[in-house]
């Protein structure tokens, strides 16, 4: 027997009745994201001037990122310069897309752009098994223009290319990006939760500091890199 609060017992009846009155809360939540979804692909775009950022072979377009598909995503990573570890938060989010091949019927790239330079962002890439490709923006106005400068925190955006001319048509940061990860929504199915202190929970529940059951850099790093046990 534990000594940590529990979810009341209850009977099979009783459970389902409580279930079932969720469950037309989380379709109405459905319902309401694709409304969302639907809105989103409806928004105008705006035209952007022509970028060059580096990548692993030098110098290249904002249009070249794309690989001659016609949409593309960036997640900014955040970057502290002559910083051993960069962001915990970037680096776990990141780690998880290890396969991103789904995207090309779509006719669509998802690529990391960050402020390190390129030679120490893509060394840090390795270091910490990371899968996605790599773009800096440390010589381009890129980042800042985008929302995320140097100093600045995390973001993403989406952009669709007519020809060369590539328009930015979403953007977002903050706990925006949490509809992009399996994380949350994951632990969110759990009976205890995220068990950060800022959420609603019962009286009782495990309760922590936030950020502090979230993997480090160093986790992933051990998790995925070169010596991983992954690797």
């Amino acid at each position: 027997m534990t000594d940590q609060a529990l979810p009341r017992v209850v009977d099979q009846a009783t459970w389902q009745h409580e279930l079932d009155a969720l469950r037309v809360r989380e379709k109405a939540a459905t319902r309401e994201l694709d409304a969302i979804a639907a809105q989103r692909r409806r928004l105008p775009m705006v035209a952007l001037p022509d970028y060059t950022l580096t990548g692993a072979d030098g110098p290249v377009r904002l249009v070249d990122l794309f690989d001659d598909r016609q949409q593309l995503i960036t997640y900014h990573h955040m970057w502290f310069p002559d910083a051993e570890w960069q962001c915990g938060g970037c680096t776990s989010f990141t780690a998880q897309f290890t396969r991103l091949e789904f995207l090309a019927p779509y006719d669509a790239r998802f690529v990391v752009v960050t402020q390190g330079p390129i030679g120490e962002a893509l060394a840090y890439k390795e270091k910490v098994g990371n899968k996605m490709d790599w773009y800096s923006t440390a010589d381009s106005p890129f980042g800042a223009d985008m929302g995320a400068g140097p100093g600045e925190g995390f973001a993403v955006n989406v952009f669709l290319r007519d020809g060369d001319t590539v328009h930015r048509t979403w953007h977002t940061d903050g706990r925006g990006t949490e509809q992009l990860t399996h994380t949350f929504a994951l632990v969110d199915l759990l009976p205890y939760g995220r068990q950060e202190e800022w959420q609603d929970s019962p009286p009782g529940w495990p309760k922590t500091s936030t950020y502090s059951k979230w993997p480090g850099s160093e986790d992933v790093a051990a998790a995925y890199g070169p010596q991983g046990v992954s690797a």
